[in-house]
């Protein structure tokens, strides 16, 4: 049940005409944030605005393409103008390996252009809407991660290396971050039916899927602030004891734990 509780503060949700980005525009709609929905395509995100406008909500989509800083630059501009300074960053959209191949039979131009969405896109999001949240000392950033940031693919070097990137990404940011009042975390929604997924051959058997509704909810609690203790860290909301990881917060932190670190071989591993 929407509570209203998000009311007053702006999103701002990329790849949101469709899949995930659009579940998760209305689900913050519905709860009253006003929306700014960024996509490449203006048919679906104007469809995805109605959507929210049907929930009570303010709205505005712009048609940006989130590889491009200029793009990005006007994108922000016009959501900040029509809506008002960002509190949420959803980095949501993102490319996928077009077929299941080792490195060296990829395309070089498709293997690039996966990296430059799932990890260019979110930077140049970051390089935009982080300075007013650092000046106003209050913000958070979801970025939609997978688990194939925490495991090697030979079969989705680009995907895989861009999400693992990602991951470091945030992690990189986690200190300067806390230190001016915003909050990053990573979270991956688990395999859950969407376009991206139907076109992965590894999913093609595949009769059970996560929760895309879930999802939604876990980010609206992170909009809310319940895992703000979980800065800069990995969260799986497909398998995840949320409660748990959340009780756990500080003892996480202690551990250096949901982060990507070199594992030692031996306890007096030079590298640690």
């Amino acid at each position: 049940m929407s509570t209203g509780s998000l009311a007053g503060q702006v999103a701002l949700i990329t790849g949101a005409g469709r899949g995930i980005g659009r579940e998760l525009a209305i689900g913050l709609a519905a709860e009253g944030m006003s929306v700014g929905l960024v996509g490449r395509t203006h048919e679906t995100l104007t469809d995805t605005l109605k959507e929210c406008v049907k929930r009570g909500s303010r709205g505005v989509a712009v048609t940006a393409d989130v590889t491009r800083p200029g793009s990005v630059r006007e994108a922000v501009r016009l959501v900040e103008r029509d809506l008002g300074p960002i509190d949420l960053l959803v980095n949501n959209a993102g490319l996928v390996d077009r077929a299941e191949v080792p490195i060296w039979e990829t395309d070089a131009n498709q293997w690039w252009q996966v990296i430059e969405t799932n990890l260019r896109g979110p930077y140049n999001l970051l390089r935009c809407v982080l300075p007013g949240m650092v000046a106003r000392r209050s913000g958070r950033v979801v970025n939609l991660n997978s688990g194939f940031a925490l495991r090697p693919d030979g079969n989705y070097t680009a995907y895989a290396t861009s999400k693992g990137a990602l991951l470091q990404l945030s992690d990189n940011m986690a200190d300067s971050l806390a230190r001016n009042g915003v909050v990053v975390l990573d979270v991956s929604p688990g395999a859950v039916a969407t376009d991206m997924t139907a076109a992965m051959p590894m999913f093609k058997e595949t009769t059970t899927w996560g929760s895309i509704p879930y999802m939604v909810a876990v980010t609206v609690d992170a909009a809310r602030g319940r895992f703000d203790g979980l800065h800069g860290r990995f969260i799986h909301a497909g398998r995840d004891d949320l409660e748990e990881l959340v009780n756990r917060a500080d003892a996480i932190r202690a551990a250096d734990a949901r982060t990507l670190r070199l594992r030692p071989y031996k306890d007096d591993d030079p590298m640690v």
